[in-house]
């Protein structure tokens, strides 16, 4: 198969024998969530966390023709590929998808793998996100981090919050990003979307910048160091919103990772900033769901005047109680949200176990 195949079977418009899916049946087919190109294995697709296979066994010299081909059709230059080892950009296919791309050198030989992102901004009732977490969107200033582990879905859950606002407020919204992800339309607001090492050099040179383009909303593809992340608190306190994302699982682990981000010395003084500014974490991870689909499941916590203390005193292991307290301000644990899917269900109970924070007391209640 051609490069151009394999690409539109990743995004469901083909099938495994390269005859087209009907138009009318578009969408009957999952599309793949990563391509992945690597030499000793045939190009291997993603799907619902189990991985499939597509044509032959790759030699390096067939991996170096299909990324070569990559490169060619997104207009981008493979030199600092070849003289870095690495590179990360994105590009889009008419009427197939658009794909984020990180290409890598391994074992001597050239590999890639290939996130697979619709043209159109996903549902987000259908990616059961929460009308909790999408009434986020009505927050003027202070931060909003959304946090998991990778491929758990972050950047759509962005993408659904500024698809929202975009709809409902009129504000200048900038994105930085590193590659774009999903595009954003004009609509109600004004929609600038920045990529990292394309038009501008780097996250933090970009965020100081953004603070004079008249924003109301600030979009951070990821608080990659403390550099970032004190300018972004400091865009929220001079009432600016900034969404984030956190490689971390649940509110009490991000907490620590921000506060960890900086020396030992700042780190008091970050607390105190840090629990004046932060206004919400959502901590979200996929599970495989009883009807083959994946669920996500969402721990929330909102920032009020008892976890403000907590963060501010460096009394972070109380604040899971906190938040599991908290269901009258639509605060929720990640238990508790598995154990609400698995007696709806949506998980089965292995699931439910396999996931929980605290298996012994998952299984209780359980029965």
């Amino acid at each position: 198969m051609e490069l151009l195949d394999y690409l539109k079977y990743a995004a469901g418009k083909i099938n495994a024998d390269g005859s087209e899916i009907p138009e009318e049946e578009a969408g009957q087919r999952k599309h793949a969530s990563d391509m992945f190109i690597v030499a000793g294995r045939p190009v291997c697709f993603k799907m619902d966390k189990k991985i499939e296979e597509l044509g032959e066994r790759m030699l390096p010299a067939d991996t170096e023709v299909l990324i070569r081909n990559i490169y060619e059709l997104s207009g981008r230059s493979i030199d600092r590929f070849l003289s870095t080892g690495d590179d990360d950009f994105s590009f889009a296919v008419a009427g197939v998808a658009r794909f984020r791309v990180n290409t890598y050198m391994q074992r001597n030989s050239m590999a890639a793998v290939i996130r697979v992102i619709a043209f159109t901004i996903p549902d987000w009732q259908s990616m059961h996100i929460t009308e909790e977490i999408m009434g986020l969107a009505e927050v003027s200033n202070g931060i909003i981090i959304i946090s998991g582990s990778a491929g758990s879905g972050k950047s759509t859950t962005q993408a659904c919050l500024i698809d929202r606002i975009n709809r409902t407020r009129a504000c200048h919204i900038i994105t930085l990003e590193d590659p774009i992800e999903y595009l954003h339309r004009h609509n109600k607001s004004i929609v600038s979307q920045r990529e990292v090492s394309i038009d501008t050099a780097d996250y933090q040179s970009a965020l100081r910048a953004c603070l004079r383009q008249a924003p109301d909303v600030i979009l951070l593809g990821e608080m990659r160091d403390y550099e970032t992340i004190r300018t972004a608190m400091t865009a929220a306190e001079t009432g600016h919103l900034v969404i984030g994302t956190l490689h971390t699982r649940g509110a009490v682990s991000t907490i620590a990772r921000i506060i960890d981000t900086f020396p030992s010395e700042q780190q008091g003084q970050i607390r105190v900033q840090l629990s004046s500014v932060l206004h919400s974490i959502v901590s979200q991870q996929l599970l495989p769901g009883t009807d083959g689909d994946l669920v996500a499941a969402f721990e929330v916590m909102h920032v009020n005047g008892a976890i403000r203390s907590m963060i501010r005193d460096n009394k972070d292991h109380q604040i899971e109680n906190a938040i599991a307290s908290g269901s009258s301000e639509g605060m929720n644990t990640m238990d508790q949200a598995i154990l609400a899917l698995c007696r709806s269900g949506k998980i089965t109970r292995e699931t439910a176990l396999g996931f929980a924070d605290n298996q012994d007391q998952m299984s209780r209640k359980l029965g």
